[in-house]
């Protein structure tokens, strides 16, 4: 039995959402999927993570909460100013170490023998579609599963919250909400609200992975942009008016408030140039996209960009050397199978 998580797509609402205003996100079949298994040395875990580097790593329970240790006070460093959030984790087998000890000391579990960790994921890393809530909530519910321990749902949101501020210094719970219900939903300040699930034509480009991390953007943003900005109040109404849309099926209205969303995105300054020359590209033949994650302040990748079009962009996809993928919402959150 294998713990699976679905990654996400933003409709609407990147970055507004951390200052309090909605977003609009799908859980979307891409997903991570764990599974844990008895293996080695009494209070000893391996992590297996072929997606993400070539050799297993195991480690004592004891150096894990070492570690633990470590990343905490790394993190109140991050929150002092002095440490930039890339440094608080710095391979990804760390998310993975910190993840394990928050829920096995969390819950106050025993280890019972040597625990083996393998971890398999088809979410595009660091591209906007949610890969660390994903993968955290996998390791999360494979845990609960091979301890026998029923997750009651605050438990997941506690624990995959904390680890992802590891990861993006401030996590707005978007990503973790959608990747442990699934479907699709308008999220603000923690409340989320089901919606119908997209039936409008769309696409997903991936224009390669930013220069700049989610928490690097964000932290930009915060700076330049801030919370009192009026852009926000536009980005909440952007996302009321792709909300109508999408309950009437209105292919032209929805392309219409993505475009106004990709313009709001370039205004807080996280579309690199070459991903801006793609949607006016797109725009130009009569569609609309716009970045679905945090973007990038640095370099001319932007992550993953979302296109609504009744005809394949395959061509100009070509023509950037994007990666285009079709992409389906998933009903489902968080599961074993």
């Amino acid at each position: 039995m294998k713990a699976v998580a679905p990654g996400k797509l933003i409709l609407t609402g990147e970055h507004a959402v951390v200052y309090g205003r909605p977003a609009l996100a799908m859980a979307v079949n891409r997903n991570a999927q764990t599974l844990i298994t008895m293996d080695g040395a009494d209070e000893t875990v391996s992590f297996d993570l072929p997606n993400l580097q070539a050799q297993k790593e195991s480690f004592t329970l004891r150096a894990l909460r070492d570690f633990h240790g470590r990343v905490e006070r790394n993190y109140e460093e991050f929150l002092a100013g002095r440490m930039p959030i890339r440094e608080v984790l710095r391979k990804p087998v760390d998310l993975f170490q910190y993840a394990f000890v928050t829920v096995l000391d969390g819950l106050h579990l025993k280890m019972g023998g040597g625990v083996n960790v393998r971890l398999n994921s088809n979410i595009p890393i660091g591209c906007g579609m949610g890969s660390s809530a994903a993968t955290i909530l996998s390791v999360l519910r494979g845990l609960g599963h091979y301890y026998r321990v029923e997750f009651r749902p605050e438990w997941y949101d506690r624990y995959s919250l904390e680890v992802e501020n590891m990861q993006h210094g401030k996590a707005s719970g978007l990503d973790t909400y959608v990747s442990l219900h699934g479907g699709c939903v308008r999220f603000q300040d923690g409340a989320a609200q089901e919606l119908p699930l997209p039936r409008v034509p769309l696409y997903i480009v991936n224009t390669g992975t930013p220069a700049s991390t989610t928490g690097e953007a964000v932290a930009a943003v915060a700076k330049r942009i801030g919370a009192a900005n009026p852009i926000w109040d536009h980005f909440e109404g952007v996302a009321n008016h792709m909300q109508k849309a999408l309950e009437r099926d209105d292919l032209k209205a929805f392309q219409k408030t993505l475009r106004e969303n990709h313009r709001l995105l370039g205004e807080i300054g996280v579309v690199p140039g070459r991903v801006a020359d793609f949607v006016s590209e797109v725009e130009a033949a009569g569609a609309a996209a716009k970045i679905c994650g945090a973007g990038a302040v640095a370099g001319e990748s932007g992550g993953m960009v979302l296109v609504a079009a009744k005809e394949t962009p395959a061509e100009l996809c070509a023509k950037y050397g994007y990666e285009l993928m079709t992409v389906r919402p998933d009903p489902l959150g968080v599961r074993v199978v």
